[in-house]
């Protein structure tokens, strides 16, 4: 039998695997179209009641009873019994959510636990139409929902998780069933087959065991056949001569590459200590690449500890560079977990940058990560410094977000692979700045718009730094935000609009709320008092609302 008929016989099987892999595909289709079909319900309820809702405002609208809160009730009880029709099983539940994450208004009974309170507040921030997951009284549920401003609802229409994705889970067990099936007695044929048609290359794999292991070539294999295999035993043949008389040249070229791989460790080993590893390697792949300048956007942070010169007076000098060798394990970790690149070390201070010589999509939010993970880190360093009785550092850190100059800047007896560029030179400008605003952390505008949507931010100011003209808008941000500061920074927001547009009066309001929220909050008196003394002594009529820097 000629190896084609061979190969016909080990193909048929795999097309009946094939086969099963078009059932998966099936599958898959079928699943997405129930799924499809279930949340289009879900959109659809949702749109109805949404309708309505905005019909019952509409009709107290123009009765003018929106300031009688008892037509205003009457209204939000016939939603409720309208939502209460929309429901089509005992395991549905349609809810509203006022901006506290209290539920005001159900269509069935219904328990939060206390742990649960947190995730349905966080429902409010989730776009109109999305599917959400959350639990409720220890139930998994699936929903989706729409804010209503007027009756500042958030409207949630929920399902059990078991009950929404019930078809989906049936069709998951049968296919399942099938594929397992399928390929048992896929496997097996392929198993017969596979030991059938192969029997003639024992003989072959025998002769290149016993040369492995002997490092011999004088052993032959005897052609049985004459078809495809018999001419294999033949070509191989021919092949172990060849390699007979290529062994020594092979011998000599492997230790010629690992001559070559020993000489890359080394010089790996040197220089990882002062070379960032993906420097390194960029190097090894083109080392031509690494003489040329690149203009590349990427982050630059810079952080510095604040009062460094008296806290060194302080210290003997073996304690100073101890505690300053810890310091800078810690920090450069943190820089390093998130892909930054320690670019130097000026003096205390740390410059690195995210983005260079590899760049990743999310390196400026990265950079933000790190400067936040920072400021975090050096509680536990400050607790170490306690206990061996040494003075606490307090460290600033700022980040900028452009356009740099990256690549090898020197002379060939000295170069670093560095950033350099105008945008370098404001990040610098912000990390002298936390200490003015008594913030640990503080990132420019540009790098606000890049990671708003992820991190929670508060504008500090309108600030023209020293050396500049144009005014820049400066933020702070942290990980997480207790209730107190999220409502604060809300207010403080708002407050800097209305400060940029004069609106001093209605400013000083907001401050004075921010303060009442987090007592003794430095960004919050600076602008009240800045306010307050423009309420008294306006400033110019072409004011921007930039404060003008003088000292860096």
């Amino acid at each position: 039998m000629s190896i084609r008929l061979k190969i016909v016989s080990i193909v048929l099987p795999l097309l009946i695997t094939a086969l099963a892999a078009a059932g998966t595909s099936s599958y898959f289709l079928a699943t997405n179209g129930i799924t499809r079909v279930t949340i289009e319900l879900l959109d659809f309820k949702a749109s109805e009641l949404e309708r309505h809702i905005e019909s019952q405002w509409n009709l107290l609208v123009e009765n003018e009873f929106t300031d009688i809160p008892e037509m205003v009730r009457a209204a939000e009880s016939g939603i409720e019994l309208y939502a209460a029709g929309l429901v089509r099983s005992e395991t549905e539940l349609i809810l509203a959510i006022n901006n506290a994450g209290q539920v005001v208004m159900s269509t069935g009974p219904y328990a939060i636990q206390p742990e649960e309170q947190a995730e349905l507040q966080s429902l409010l921030s989730r776009p109109a139409g999305d599917l959400v997951n959350f639990r409720l009284d220890g139930i998994e549920r699936v929903g989706m929902g729409f804010p209503f401003a007027p009756f500042d609802w958030f409207v949630l229409i929920t399902e059990h998780r078991d009950v929404f994705y019930s078809q989906v889970d049936r069709i998951t067990t049968q296919t399942v069933l099938i594929l397992l099936v399928g390929i048992v007695v896929s496997a097996l044929l392929l198993v017969l087959f596979v030991r059938y048609l192969t029997r003639p290359l024992t003989g072959v794999v025998a002769a290149m065991e016993r040369i492995i292991s002997s490092n011999e070539f004088g052993d032959r294999v005897d052609v049985e056949f004459n078809d495809e295999i018999g001419r294999l035993s033949h070509t191989f043949n021919i092949m172990i001569s060849e390699l007979e008389r290529a062994y020594s040249k092979i011998k000599s070229y492997a230790f010629d590459a690992v001559l070559a791989q020993k000489k890359e460790a080394k010089i790996r080993n040197i220089f990882q200590k002062y070379v960032p590893q993906d420097l390194i390697d960029k190097f090894f792949e083109n080392p031509e690449s690494m003489l040329v300048g690149d203009n590349r956007v990427l982050a630059v942070l810079f952080s510095d500890i604040r009062s460094f010169t008296s806290i060194s007076e302080s210290m003997r000098p073996d304690d100073l560079v101890n505690s300053l060798n810890r310091y800078f394990s810690v920090m450069v970790d943190i820089i390093m977990d998130h892909n930054g690149i320690i670019d130097k070390y000026i003096g205390d201070a740390i410059m690195a940058f995210f983005g260079a010589p590899v760049h990743h999509e999310n390196d400026a939010l990265q950079s933000v990560h790190a400067g936040i993970a920072m400021a975090e880190g050096l509680k536990g360093f400050n607790e170490e410094q306690r206990r061996l009785g040494r003075p606490e550092f307090q460290i600033g850190i700022g980040i900028n977000y452009g356009e740099v100059t990256v690549g090898n800047i020197g002379t060939d007896k000295k170069m670093d692979y560095t950033v350099i560029g105008d945008m370098v030179n404001l990040a610098s400008r912000l990390e002298g700045l936390t200490k003015q605003y008594q913030q640990a952390l503080i990132i420019s505008e540009s790098l606000y718009l890049e990671v708003k949507d992820h991190v929670p931010c508060r504008l500090l100011d309108f600030v023209a730094v020293k050396g500049k003209t144009r005014g820049v808008r400066i933020y702070t941000t942290k990980a997480v935000l207790s209730p107190a500061e999220e409502r604060a920074w809300e207010l403080h927001n708002k407050a800097m609009e209305l400060y940029s547009s004069s609106r001093f009066s209605d400013a000083v309001a907001l401050f004075d709320e921010v303060l009442t929220l987090l007592p003794g909050d430095y960004a919050a008196e600076l602008l009240s008092s800045r306010c307050k003394r423009y309420l008294v002594q306006p400033p110019e009529a072409n004011w921007n609302g930039v404060e003008i820097l003088t000292s860096k």
